[in-house]
């Protein structure tokens, strides 16, 4: 993270990890840990009473049997869980803008491990494999966990960007003096190209006279080895971080 931020050459072997590999880290969790949340911790928080049936719900599809979940009871064991550090918010950044796009302020939602996510549904290894695109969405929390650990041993925050054209980034890392850099997260390699238009279509939004260039664009994936394009976008496998 720091040679990407000082603009020194970043390249590493592939770490040989394996979809299956990632799938396997991604499951690494205590069961009983979730269970004390549940059964304890969320009755200690404060002095509320909360249902642990309904946090298995919210957990799942803030739905069930009964149908939708009030929007204040899905609020009050949200900040709960936020409280017990169960849950990590991925605020919204706020950049100067070229263009007159309204940006989305919400924060994204994570597990402060995502294998706590794969707990509360019962998942294996084995089922994550059979649905990539859950795997995708916990591949990206895995990331950004791994991200939020190094930018705060550099004074640094991880946030997203998201405007109402549709341009999205999924993690800008920010330091304090005002350095930044962009990444995207994708597990499959196949996914790189795309990903690196991406942020080569999402700089030309920034107005860099006021934010200033971004210190790097990058592409976090699953496997492979770590580059930088000829467009200037670093290639990251995971295993890197």
């Amino acid at each position: 993270m720091a040679a990407l931020f000082n603009a020194e050459p970043v390249k590493c072997a592939d770490p040989g990890l394996a979809i299956t590999d990632l799938a396997e880290l991604i499951c690494r969790a205590a069961r009983d840990y979730l269970e004390q949340v549940k059964q304890v911790d969320l009755q200690r928080v404060d002095t509320k009473r909360r249902d642990p049936q309904r946090l298995a719900t919210l957990a799942a599809d803030v739905g069930g049997s009964d149908g939708p979940l009030d929007p204040r009871t899905v609020a009050d064991y949200l900040q709960a869980l936020e409280r017990l550090m169960v849950l990590e918010n991925q605020p919204a950044w706020r950049p100067h803008l070229r263009s007159k796009a309204a940006l989305r302020q919400a924060p994204k939602r994570h597990f402060c491990d995502p294998s706590l996510a794969v707990a509360a549904m019962g998942a294996s290894p084995d089922r994550l494999l059979k649905d990539l695109e859950w795997l995708g969405f916990l591949f990206e929390s895995l990331v950004i966990r791994d991200l939020r650990v190094l930018a705060q041993a550099m004074d640094g925050e991880i946030f997203h960007y998201r405007d109402k054209y549709g341009v999205e980034v999924d993690a800008i890392v920010q330091l304090r003096d005002g350095r930044w850099g962009a990444i995207e997260i994708k597990l499959g390699v196949a996914q790189i190209e795309a990903a690196a238009q991406g942020l080569l279509h999402f700089r030309e939004q920034i107005d860099t006279q006021r934010t200033w260039e971004p210190a790097f664009l990058a592409v976090v994936c699953g496997k492979g080895y770590g580059y930088q394009r000829p467009d200037g976008v670093f290639v990251l496998p995971v295993g890197a971080l």
